[in-house]
């Protein structure tokens, strides 16, 4: 009679082989989380509230999308806190970076217009029109904008990732996380994050140019120059 190597389909795995089903599911747990362990490390000391930050030239603003040509509720909060900053003192310039890949969205035109409407005077904030993700932003307020220490604003679960970016990219960044309530929204952000981590940690390793670089930009320094920095 022919024997069958290994276990018979159907039936119950071995002790060993248990082990190293669990085993295997763990190691594939640790590496799908180190990613996002990373970029907590990384930014842990460079967080803040907007009461305690440090008082920077730039605010930059990350997008978060459009409904019906204004910004979502959480873009929203993102620019009310940076319109704050720049009440406060802690900030002289905003940068607003978003997504300006198609004729109809304009997401840097619309949080500018949601900034001005909250009494940030048009000439202190400076639009990125290519800042489709986190890692394109930070590399273009840079290499672009020629910002070198900034103040990020965006929401709690994104803020680790965008300070990890940017000081990967070469500013010295601090994070403002914006609070928000834990409904569905933020679930999905916190979600997303882990796998946007993985993305991240590539970013970093490889340093790829973003989608669109283009020629550096006086737009900062001229708006800085306006506010005596």
């Amino acid at each position: 009679m022919r024997r069958w190597p290994g276990r018979l389909p159907g039936t119950p795995l071995s002790r060993r082989g248990r082990r190293r089903l669990a085993q295997g599911v763990m190691l594939g747990c640790v590496l799908a989380l180190a990613p996002a362990t990373w970029t907590h490390a990384v930014a842990g000391g460079h967080l803040r509230t907007a009461a305690d930050v440090p008082a920077h030239d730039v605010a930059v603003v990350f997008g978060a999308g459009l409904w019906q040509g204004r910004p979502t509720p959480y873009l929203a909060h993102r620019l009310d806190t940076a319109a704050a900053l720049y009440r406060d003192g802690k900030v002289k310039v905003v940068l607003v970076t978003g997504d300006n890949s198609r004729a109809d969205y304009d997401e840097p035109d619309a949080m500018r217009a949601y900034l001005t409407q909250r009494g940030v005077p048009g000439g202190r904030i400076v639009s990125d029109h290519a800042g489709f993700d986190t890692w394109d932003s930070c590399v273009r307020a840079k290499k672009i904008f020629g910002v070198r220490r900034a103040v990020l604003v965006t929401q709690g679960f994104h803020i680790r990732r965008a300070v990890t970016l940017c000081r990967t990219a070469g500013i010295d960044a601090y994070g403002v996380g914006v609070g928000e309530p834990h409904d569905s929204v933020w679930y999905y952000g916190g979600t997303r994050e882990l796998f946007a981590a993985g993305k991240a940690a590539l970013d970093a390793a490889l340093k790829p140019d973003p989608r669109f670089l283009g020629r550096a930009e006086t737009g900062v320094h001229e708006a800085l120059a306006s506010a005596g920095g």
